[in-house]
């Protein structure tokens, strides 16, 4: 381990002060209430339980909930300029407020606290919005001019931290959490159907809409203005795929260690306990060992396993534990940690489909119990090219089918999944051939998709076909594959999965999970510099025939052990088509089949018992009942009853291990 790693560590920790916290406010051409923005704060008390403040003026009312990792007896907010003119509230890490501050003080600016977040006010007098390229880390932060009587509000470039708006009325309200804007609005809450028709495609809803009308996300990598009731919203920053200079491969793999080392180094700076997630997988592995070799003392580490064999890699993560001898627990999922759907509905605020949210909320609750930071290896796969479907994605380029022959195919393609039994071959035949039949963004789409569209038309009621008619839920990939600058197809996808599976799925669930349980996520390779310099790799060295994370594993041959390096990848997952056949089997037709659920008028009671009777009978429709009921569940939380507080969950679901 090298020493001035260590020391270097230390010597942040001594003056680095970033709060990870809940914000929320209001702006108006009148004067908001800022008892209500109180109340949307305490809806925000989970993200941040060790302390609160808050701004008002004429026209502005600010708050924020702190989370207290760095500077724990200090770096309260909101924060303010010299005359208290520019006041800001933030959520997040700068990583690089060393350097920031240090630069602030030579050009004459006064500080009061040891905190990143002041900073941000300075920055904001000398750059204006600009500011947001000064910074390196996580945040979503707002900044009021009282002067101007202009508020900004961004996003970091990636999207690891959310951010909501409400625009009416000449009233612009935010928060960090969809709920919280429930105390804003609080008469009846209105499902937005193309924010559900999206989400029915990919499983979450994707930015900038929300699940409920008049509320919108703030994409990643953007910013918003409003000044006098007008608001103007703005992208800052895109990650460039276009091809860099040659480099060899033994230069890469090092630039690769050395960028993760020192990603990984600036991670570590807590005052509180800190330690990361390990699945057993390349990522969270790679971001432990990084760790390891950056530290004096024993990583904590933490891994969630199955009963069922197939879906535990606890046997792995373990194998880095020993190699680098970690303070290492393990726990045990099993089918009863179900009891926990009505909280993580609470929580993720939005329909959220991703079945791995389960296990990603209990390795957060347990950690929780044991650190207040935790590394992730979030976002090495899109980087590095990891997951399978980009190899199969440009072995598929080698079969390109004429354009004047897809209508057949999709047609003999549409009819062969219409042959009974359910599961049976000529239906596997019949899908291979309708995705053959589109156009390669068209076949990814469908890879991604849930709900395909013709599965959408049979489940929907005439009212939701409706409200949905002409809509695309596709286009959004479309249009990322028109803005990307690749020149390869693998790179082109890594670039579409950052721009959208990326922010859209994972760093919710990450977010979510975590800030649920008070805990801090930082993931090193969703560092910017670093991904700025993978994304301009070349394809073959990402994906190379049959083999993903071509040079990553090159990297790390040294640092991991070769059967995790060269294992086939597993993917964070939990068996859903199992317990939706038995242990969930009856609870999924209740949720989806009673009277409350047919009542809706958004899916068509015959088509639901359909997709039920089809799993029992064997075929695969495991992930859109899924989708279904998470909708459900959400729906009966946030639209059936008064607003409230998160329901405790029944039983303990897990077992500790070690």
């Amino acid at each position: 381990m090298p020493f001035c790693a260590v020391q270097s560590a230390e010597r942040l920790s001594r003056h680095y002060g970033g709060p990870v916290c809940g914000v929320a406010g209001m702006v108006s051409t009148g004067a908001p209430d800022p008892a209500v923005v109180r109340e949307m704060c305490d809806v925000l008390s989970h993200r941040g339980p060790d302390g609160q403040g808050f701004h008002n003026d004429n026209h502005a009312a600010l708050g924020m909930r702190r989370l207290a990792i760095i500077d724990v007896s200090g770096g309260d907010q909101p924060v303010f300029n010299e005359d208290r003119s520019v006041v800001a509230v933030f959520n997040g890490e700068i990583y690089n407020f060393p350097e920031l501050r240090a630069d602030l003080l030579r050009r004459g600016h006064t500080f009061r606290t040891n905190g990143d977040s002041e900073c941000i006010v300075h920055l904001y007098e000398e750059h204006g919005e600009d500011l947001v390229h000064h910074l390196r880390g996580m945040f979503a932060l707002a900044v009021w001019d009282a002067g101007k009587e202009r508020l900004l509000l961004a996003r970091d470039r990636v999207g690891k931290k959310p951010l909501y708006y409400r625009d009416a009325d000449g009233q612009l309200a935010f928060a960090s959490e969809l709920k919280a804007l429930s105390v804003v609005s609080p008469g009846p809450r209105e499902v937005d159907p193309v924010a559900l028709h999206h989400y029915l495609t990919y499983q979450y809803v994707p930015a900038p809409w929300s699940i409920l009308r008049g509320v919108r996300k703030l994409p990643p990598g953007c910013l918003l203005t409003w000044q006098g009731g007008r608001v103007q919203e703005r992208r800052y920053w895109t990650l460039d795929f276009s091809p860099a200079p040659a480099i060899s491969e033994h230069e890469a793999a090092e630039r690769t260690r050395e960028l993760l080392l020192e990603a990984t180094r600036i991670r570590m700076v807590a005052e509180r306990p800190l330690g990361a997630f390990l699945s057993g997988g390349i990522d969270s592995s790679a971001v432990v060992a990084a760790m390891a070799r950056s530290s004096g003392k024993p990583v904590k580490t933490f891994s969630i396993g199955f009963d069922d064999a197939r879906f535990d890699e606890r046997a792995h993560a373990r194998a880095v534990a020993q190699r680098y001898g970690t303070d290492h627990h393990e726990f045990v999922v099993g089918a009863s940690a179900l009891d926990i759907l009505p909280t993580l509905a609470w929580y993720f605020d939005e329909p959220f489909a991703d079945s791995s949210a389960i296990p990603s909320f209990y390795v957060a609750k347990l950690s929780r119990q044991h650190v207040t930071v935790a590394l992730n290896g979030d976002g090495g796969d899109e980087l590095f090219g990891g997951y399978t479907r980009y190899a199969h994605m440009a072995h598929g380029e080698r079969f390109r089918v004429p354009g004047a022959a897809r209508p057949a195919l999709g047609r003999l393609g549409r009819s062969l999944l219409s042959t009974p039994p359910p599961g049976s071959r000529l239906r596997r035949a019949g899908l291979a051939l309708t995705v053959l039949s589109e156009a390669p963004q068209r076949r990814y789409a469908r890879m991604m998709s849930y709900f395909m569209p013709e599965q959408k038309q049979d489940l929907y009621t005439e009212r939701l076909c409706e409200a949905t008619y002409g809509i695309d839920s596709y286009e959004l990939l479309d249009h990322a594959f028109r803005e990307s600058r690749a020149v390869s197809r693998v790179n082109q996808l890594m670039e579409v999965d950052v721009n959208t599976y990326l922010p859209g799925d994972l760093l919710v669930k990450v977010d979510i999970s975590t800030m649920a349980n008070s805990l801090e996520a930082r993931s090193p390779f969703l560092d910017h510099q670093l991904m700025e310099w993978a994304a301009r790799l070349p394809a073959h060295l990402k994906v190379r025939g049959g083999t993903t994370k071509y040079l990553l594993k090159k990297s790390l041959e040294d640092w991991l052990p070769h059967e995790v390096l060269h294992r086939p990848k597993q993917g964070f997952s939990v068996p859903l088509a199992h317990w939706l056949r038995t242990d969930l089997k009856d609870v999924a037709w209740d949720v989806l089949t009673d009277r409350t659920a047919a009542d809706r008028g958004f899916f068509r009671p015959e088509a639901v018992r359909t997709m039920l009777r089809e799993h029992d009978a064997g075929e695969d429709h495991a992930r859109r009942i899924w989708a279904l009921m998470q909708f459900e569940l959400w729906h009966r939380r946030f639209i059936d009853q008064p607003f409230s507080g998160p329901p405790t969950p029944a039983g303990e679901p897990l077992r500790q291990i070690s």
